[in-house]
């Protein structure tokens, strides 16, 4: 854990959060910032946990899940490098609402929140430039949910298998990094239906599965199942 050179002056997330800070200030953040790996499935947030930390994704993929009146847990959203921080909560509570479980391995940046809330006094760009990615990620979040909710039960798991295509892997073969049961807390269904809607796509050779691999083999015909489905 930690690092021992800086290299904020050359990663991508400076030019989405420290854009409109000085030289001199992005040096002692890379200072004062620890960074973390976690293993697929290990948590990162848990859902209650004080918020002490700013957390922002520096490699691998996440899950946002809450637990559900039932107890069971229902995801939230799947977050890939610099669209995800720990923003939906951190200035608006003193506890996080959600939890954060890596699915890939991950690299983690960590700030204490303090040191953040500081910056955040003293540069009103900064704080701009923050209120704008939350207000990005939101949008984003509740414009996924709203068109998974419009679809019926096929066209969910094809959203769901374009979503891991053209947004995340930016390619038409990728190994799944959710199970079946994971797919089914995203989309609201059941287990079984996620596993005999995947058959029947397999069977009607608009993919092919293999293990976790999945090959999309008719990206046309699951377009339009995601679509009119």
């Amino acid at each position: 854990m930690g690092n021992t050179t800086c290299n904020c002056q050359d990663c991508q997330l400076k030019d989405i959060f420290f854009s409109n800070i000085k030289t001199d200030e992005l040096l002692n953040i890379c200072d004062l910032k620890v960074e973390k790996q976690y293993s697929k499935g290990e948590s990162i947030i848990q859902e209650g946990d004080l918020i002490t930390e700013f957390l922002y994704m520096k490699e691998g993929l996440v899950k946002l899940s809450k637990t559900a009146i039932n107890g069971k847990d229902q995801i939230i959203s799947f977050s890939k490098p610099f669209d995800f921080v720990s923003l939906l909560s951190v200035f608006s509570s003193s506890q996080y609402k959600y939890s954060v479980t890596a699915i890939e391995e991950t690299t983690v940046c960590i700030l204490q929140l303090s040191v953040v809330k500081n910056f955040a006094q003293e540069n009103a760009l900064f704080v701009m430039d923050i209120m704008a990615h939350i207000s990005e990620i939101t949008d984003n979040i509740i414009h996924d949910n709203l068109e998974i909710k419009r679809k019926h039960l096929k066209g969910r798991i094809a959203h769901v298998l374009l979503y891991f295509s053209d947004y995340i892997y930016k390619n038409d073969e990728f190994e799944l990094p959710i199970s079946r049961r994971e797919i089914a807390e995203y989309i609201g269904m059941t287990t079984e239906n996620v596993i005999r809607t995947l058959s029947e796509f397999r069977k009607d050779e608009i993919i092919k599965i293999v293990g976790k691999d999945i090959l999309i083999v008719d990206k046309k015909r699951l377009k339009s199942i995601s679509e009119f489905g």
